[in-house]
């Protein structure tokens, strides 16, 4: 089978080129702290020989900046930088990389008096400067609460959306074309709404596809599958991630899957659809990386499954993020959540914090927070009892 493809324009990341008719390339992110240098080139050169067109690394502070530019000069990889709060590492990142990446939800945290728009020029001058391509990354989870307040509040996509266009727009305004977006979520079905709505509005603009939380093996993988088979198969995508919560020796299987979903497709094997949204238990999870506070969480989100064998069949959704990131917005949507930090859990139910346990024992709390959650649904009728 070939797969159609989308004409989006060319995007060069140092050795790599996206998008105008090249080869889907496969990208990973590592999950070593970045100020462990030794760990984070053994990782990064890892990920490039299993597949890694391109290799993220996270930055946070000026040491891990240090620490990057280190790195940079122990691997031939193509790097990316992660940017999250403060916009202006990338002064100090830059040199180092060949893509920058920052997160249009996150801009708002530091410096609040200065715009966006302004926050996005300086990061623009400073990639072009530097020989960098650009990602807009969207995520479900970090939308500005600006662009959330436009919309209806049972709407997702469409915040997203909004974003991504506006932030090209500003990209265009600017001259600047070497960039390329992308919109995730933790559920694939949206993951194929967003992409496909934002496909249809700017077809030149190349796609890194992904679920973002998609979880533990095997099923983050068949989350991951039923996303990319249907967007892959319209001509949408031109960079893919398998974000998957392993731990840090078995990051390479993120590129194995993706390699073998590339080829599942191509020849033609498809899985039946699936909606993780409904029907029964869902447990989304964040992939390993340089931000997990304490590399217990992927142990944990282990555990969680473990625990929850026997409610395969109720439709309940619990979240495992693993740092301050990924941690506070994107369990809100979830029926429980679990946000990990250095030394202890918080417990969440929805949007609202119910305390703070540590690693031990947490299980239990969250346990018996199940075992109400399901009694009271039943006793309202929205879960069938067991039979």
């Amino acid at each position: 089978m070939n797969l159609p493809r989308n004409p989006t324009r060319a995007v060069r990341i140092g050795s790599v080129t996206i998008g105008g008719g090249h080869a889907i390339v496969i990208q990973s992110m590592c999950a070593t702290k970045t100020t462990d240098v030794e760990a984070t080139v053994a990782q990064t050169n890892c990920l490039a020989e299993a597949g890694a067109g391109v290799v993220r690394i996270a930055v946070d502070s000026r040491r891990d900046a240090e620490a990057l530019a280190e790195i940079r000069q122990r691997t031939r990889a193509n790097l990316s930088v992660d940017l999250q709060e403060n916009y202006r590492l990338v002064r100090d990142v830059a040199p180092s990389v060949d893509k920058v990446r920052y997160n249009p939800g996150h801009l708002y945290h530091h410096e609040p008096q200065r715009s966006w728009q302004d926050k996005v020029r300086f990061l623009v001058d400073t990639a072009g400067e530097n020989d960098c391509a650009i990602r807009i990354g969207v995520n479900c989870g970090s939308v500005d609460p600006a662009k959330r307040e436009m919309f209806d509040p049972a709407d997702s996509i469409s915040p997203m959306l909004h974003s991504a266009l506006e932030h090209c727009e500003l990209l265009d305004s600017l001259g600047f074309r070497r960039y390329c977006v992308s919109l995730k979520d933790s559920d694939p079905l949206k993951v194929v709404e967003v992409n496909r709505r934002f496909a249809a509005e700017r077809p030149d603009v190349p796609l890194h596809l992904g679920v973002t939380e998609a979880g533990m093996p095997p099923e983050g993988i068949l989350k991951t599958r039923i996303a990319f088979e249907q967007l892959l198969r319209l001509g949408i995508g031109d960079t893919i991630r398998v974000s998957l919560t392993v731990p840090n020796p078995r990051k390479h299987e993120e590129i194995e899957a993706g390699r073998q979903i590339l080829a599942d497709i191509a020849a033609g094997r498809l899985v039946n659809l699936v909606d993780f949204s409904s029907g029964g238990l869902n447990i989304i999870s964040c992939p390993s990386c340089s931000r997990v506070e304490n590399e217990a969480f992927v142990d944990l989100a282990q555990q969680v499954k473990q625990l929850t064998q026997d409610l395969t069949d109720k439709p309940i959704t619990i979240a495992v993020m693993g740092c301050r990131v990924n941690g506070p917005g994107e369990t809100d949507d979830a029926d429980l959540g679990l946000w990990c930090g250095p030394t202890f859990v918080n417990l969440k139910r929805g949007g609202e914090l119910i305390g703070r346990f540590s690693y031990d024992e947490v299980l239990h709390k969250l346990r018996a927070e199940l075992d109400c959650l399901i009694s009271n649904r039943q006793k309202a009728g929205t879960v069938p009892r067991d039979r």
